[in-house]
Formats: C-alpha cells, sequence, structure tokens
C-alpha cells in the first residue's frame, strides 16, 4: 500500500492510530528523554569562547593535521583544553579558553616555530568574557520574548489552552535539544542559538498546522454524540500525520548530510554547531507535534464542563446503541446500512456511515420492492 493511499484512508478515518488514547505512555516516554536530558544538562554546557572568552588561532598550513595541531597546543598551554577543528577553507583553528593564563603573544610566537610557519600565517584574535556575557544576555532576551509572542499569538489565533500545549510541546523540544548537546559533549556557539531559535519556529509550525485542524474537526462538536474531543482531536492529528512525517524526512535530509557527511566525513567541524542542534530539534519537533502537544491539548479540554457533559452524552449513546444492536441480534434483525445525517458531525469530521439499530427493519416489515 503506497504512503499516499494510506494518508487518504487516515484523513477519511479509515485508518486511526490512537495518539490520544495513550497520550500516558507519550507522556511517559518524553518524560524519561527530559530526565536525560537534564542529567546532560547537570554534567554542563561546553561553551565557546564567544560565550567564556579566550583566543583564536587559525593557522594556514595545507599539510597541518589536526591531530598534529591538538598535540602542538596541549604542548604549549599545558592542557587539553584547547579545541582544534579544521574550517571550510581547509585552515585549522585553535580556540584556547581564558582560563588558561598564556598570553596571545606567546602562544602565537611558539606555534610557529612548532607549526614551521611565520607568525604572519597564524590569525590571532582574542574575545573578552564580558562580550560573551553580553552574547548570552541577549540570546536568552530572544528566547524569551519568541516564547512570550508565540503564546500571545495562539491565544489570539486559537485559545489559551492550545497556546499553554504549543508552549509546552516548546520547552519540551529545547530541553531534549540542549540536553543532547551537554551529553555528546558538542561547543556550544552563536551558531547552536541560531539552531535552537529555527527548530522552535519548525516546531511551532508543525504544531499549528495540526492544532488548525483539530480546530475545524471540533467546531461545533457538542452538538453531536459521536465523538468526544479527543476522538475528535485524534481525527485531526492522523489527517496530518502523513503531512507531518513527510515535512519532517524532507527537512532532515539536508541537515543529516550537514551533520554526518560535512561534519563526520569531510571534517568541517564548524558545521556541527547548526547541524546537530537542527537535527535533534527537528525530530523532537515532530515528535512533540503528534504525542505531546495534541494529547495534551485533549486532556486540558475534557476538563472544561461542557466537554465532560458531551463524554456522558456519547457513552451513553453508544450504551444505548450497543444494547439495541444486541436486542436486534436476538430477533434475527440487522442494520439497514442506511446512512446517518451529515449534520450529526461537526464540519470537517468524516467517519464510516451507519445506520442506528433503532431504524432496523422488522422481519415482516415490507421492504418497498414489487
Amino acid at each position: 500500500m503506497s504512503l499516499r493511499n494510506i494518508g487518504h484512508r487516515l484523513y477519511q478515518g479509515e485508518v486511526s492510530f490512537d495518539f490520544v488514547g495513550k497520550r500516558k505512555i507519550w507522556y511517559s516516554l518524553s518524560g524519561l528523554i527530559v530526565a536525560v536530558a537534564a542529567i546532560g544538562l547537570a554534567m554542563g554546557l561546553h561553551l565557546g569562547i564567544e560565550f567564556k572568552g579566550g583566543s583564536v588561532y587559525t593557522v594556514h598550513k595545507p599539510d597541518l593535521t589536526i591531530s598534529q595541531a591538538k598535540d602542538i597546543a596541549n604542548k604549549i598551554t599545558n592542557s587539553t583544553t584547547p579545541v582544534v577543528q579544521k574550517t571550510d577553507k581547509g585552515d585549522i583553528r585553535i580556540q584556547v579558553s581564558a582560563e588558561n593564563s598564556i598570553s596571545s603573544a606567546t602562544f602565537t610566537k611558539e606555534l610557529s616555530q612548532d607549526i614551521g610557519v611565520q607568525e604572519k600565517d597564524i590569525n590571532a584574535q582574542v574575545i573578552g568574557p564580558s562580550w560573551g556575557d553580553e552574547i548570552s544576555k541577549k540570546a536568552l532576551l530572544g528566547l524569551v520574548i519568541f516564547m512570550v509572542l508565540v503564546t500571545a499569538y495562539l491565544a489570539i489565533a486559537f485559545e489559551w489552552r492550545m497556546a499553554l500545549a504549543a508552549l509546552v510541546a516548546l520547552i519540551h523540544d529545547l530541553l531534549i535539544t540542549i540536553g543532547v548537546y551537554a551529553l555528546v559533549g558538542f561547543e556550544v556557539t552563536p551558531g547552536t542559538v541560531i539552531g535552537f531559535l529555527t527548530i522552535l519556529g519548525y516546531s511551532l509550525y508543525d504544531t499549528v498546522v495540526v492544532f488548525d485542524t483539530v480546530k475545524e474537526n471540533t467546531k461545533g462538536i457538542t452538538k453531536q454524540s459521536k465523538r468526544t474531543y479527543s476522538e475528535a482531536a485524534n481525527l485531526g492529528l492522523n489527517q496530518t500525520l502523513v503531512r507531518s512525517i513527510n515535512t519532517t524526512v524532507v527537512a532532515l535530509l539536508p541537515v543529516s548530510a550537514l551533520l554526518f557527511i560535512g561534519g563526520g566525513i569531510l571534517g568541517a567541524g564548524t558545521l556541527n554547531d547548526i547541524s546537530l542542534a537542527l537535527f535533534i530539534g527537528l525530530a523532537a519537533g515532530a515528535y512533540s507535534s503528534i504525542c505531546v502537544a495534541t494529547p495534551l491539548l485533549a486532556q486540558l479540554k475534557e476538563q472544561q464542563p461542557e466537554m465532560k457533559a458531551l463524554a456522558k452524552k456519547v457513552a451513553l449513546r453508544r450504551a444505548s446503541d450497543a444494547k439495541a444492536a444486541a436486542e436486534a441480534a436476538e430477533r434475527g434483525e440487522t442494520p439497514d446500512g442506511e446512512d446517518f445525517e451529515d449534520e450529526d458531525l461537526p464540519t470537517g469530521m468524516v467517519g464510516q456511515r451507519t445506520q442506528p439499530v433503532s431504524r432496523s427493519r422488522a422481519k415482516g416489515r415490507p421492504s418497498g420492492k414489487r
């Protein structure tokens, strides 16, 4: 069966995965992932010199390898803290933390002698810790402003429950991504911050698409007795499931190329700063929009008195239909299979049409055919 056929059947309600009904499983899985991420955060982030200050030395020597440069840098600083990477242009980039007491002039002189190049071939750049503090404050301020604007927009465009569910999903994605960064020991740079903000935007986009479908499916839902809010929300989630998967896969392909081919195989370490954040964030964003945001929204909505009343009405109708079906089976009667009225479902909701047993034709009732 093709993906297109599966998507059509999901949209029509012929096939359905109960994401909302199994929300306890998703909550437990998310809690476990976030707990592991929290352990990584407790171990500490590997901040780049842009945040904690230090010196950057770029050496232009084509035959110089990363391992050779790392050994020389470790010998000069008497430590293993220098970070050595190869740039996109093939140069060697050595980062020395501000905690190291060696001066920039001394390091440049000794490095040129050990490597065998002139000092003019080494580009030295010193970054003070105060500049890093300013960058950190601006990054945090940008994140807070982003969260506030997102919450306000969703509260106006949809409702506060949707805004809260989307905000929880965003924080969920951010914690996972930062935690993974801490666990793998990748350096946090301004490029990483850009990656964080990018994945938050993507996660929000995917969540809004799902919420828009849920909103259409649940319009006027209290006027019918076929589905509860959770069931209608789960239908909307299934209708956008294939779209979410396709969008995520297409987005992950170029990011995977940056991370595994550019950073891993080709050795362009500077690509890892943003590519890892994008890779983890895109995957977490797709997961949270399906398994966290919508189930949480349904749980919040089910607490409303009108939704509780709807759930009771649906349960009573199903119990009545089941009882009528059992009585009809005892009498040897079967449903006609006529369609129920379209207005019995909210706008956007579709499903298999069945005839209530109470309308079934008795044995001796004329069929109307001659």
